[in-house]
């Protein structure tokens, strides 16, 4: 097989797992290809034993069987871009804390590597976004898995989204900002927003306001095929966007419409997990700290 490997801000600690993460795809006879910010955590001496290729973010990486995303969930974000429309499977293996993405844990890994190559895993394809502008503000990676937002900037007054769906005016939200989240996205910022928790394969898109002016607004769930616009306004003449982790600085000038992505992403579930078992770890849903 041929496996795609990326990480980001390893310690020490973690530059030794990355090691023995290489020598077990060695043992498999892997054909592995590790992203050049990565390499610089792994031993030369390893790289050279392993005959073990590196890449760089916006090479094809088509021909690979699968992809292991080594960190938190921010890390499977930065995994996406790496992979954008080839849509190789990503297997998260978590070395960070909470983890709804990169659900495998280091102390699984050698028992996930076995159930990879022995195909014992499923495809959860997961939808993203996708933004459209009159300006380039993401270069290619016009994308995300998790959500879209509009956040006020460099000042304390909120700003006014005036949001529209399909071109029907739905709300003008005088808030700190806004976010546009898949299924995915709902156990991110969303949920941290007051937003629900959304079940992956339920075909829609969440609006959720940061800190409303309004008590009465509340978030909405709507159809993923549904095309959101927006107009924003405020004090300031700047505002941020983001697509999950990257962020941009816009004015009012740019047109902003969100819409879902024509490609997906494909997350590996194993034998054994289920959203629904990760919501109970993560949450601990049915702790009862009595006991």
């Amino acid at each position: 097989m041929r496996i795609g490997v990326h990480g980001r801000d390893f310690t020490q600690q973690s530059a030794h797992f990355v090691d023995h993460v290489l020598e077990v795809l060695a043992r498999y006879k892997a054909e592995v290809y590790i992203s050049i910010s990565s390499a610089r955590y792994v031993k030369t001496s390893t790289i050279k034993r392993f005959k073990i290729k590196t890449y760089e973010p916006g090479n094809d990486l088509k021909k690979l069987d699968a992809f292991l995303s080594l960190g938190g969930d921010g890390t499977l974000l930065e995994s996406v871009t790496h992979i954008g429309k080839a849509e190789v499977p990503i297997l998260g293996i978590n070395t960070g804390r909470l983890g709804f993405l990169a659900t495998t844990s280091r102390q699984d890994t050698e028992e996930s590597l076995k159930k990879l190559f022995q195909k014992s895993f499923t495809l959860d394809k997961r939808k993203m976004l996708k933004l459209e502008t009159n300006k380039s503000l993401f270069g290619k990676q016009t994308y995300a898995l998790n959500d879209f937002t509009i956040v006020k900037k460099d000042t304390s007054s909120m700003i006014t989204v005036h949001t529209y769906i399909d071109g029907e005016f739905l709300n003008s939200y005088w808030a700190d900002g806004i976010i546009v989240s898949t299924p995915t996205g709902s156990t991110g910022y969303s949920l941290s927003c007051g937003g629900p928790l959304v079940f992956p394969r339920s075909g829609n898109l969440l609006i959720t306001p940061v800190s409303p002016h309004n008590l009465a607004v509340r978030p909405i769930v709507v159809p993923d095929g549904s095309e959101i616009s927006f107009e924003v306004e405020g004090r300031s003449k700047k505002f941020l966007v983001s697509l999950d982790s990257r962020i941009a600085t816009v004015d009012a000038s740019v047109k902003l419409k969100v819409t879902t992505n024509d490609f997906k992403v494909n997350l590996i579930q194993l034998e054994g997990q289920h959203y629904f078992k990760t919501l109970r770890q993560k949450l601990n849903w049915g702790l009862d700290i009595r006991n």
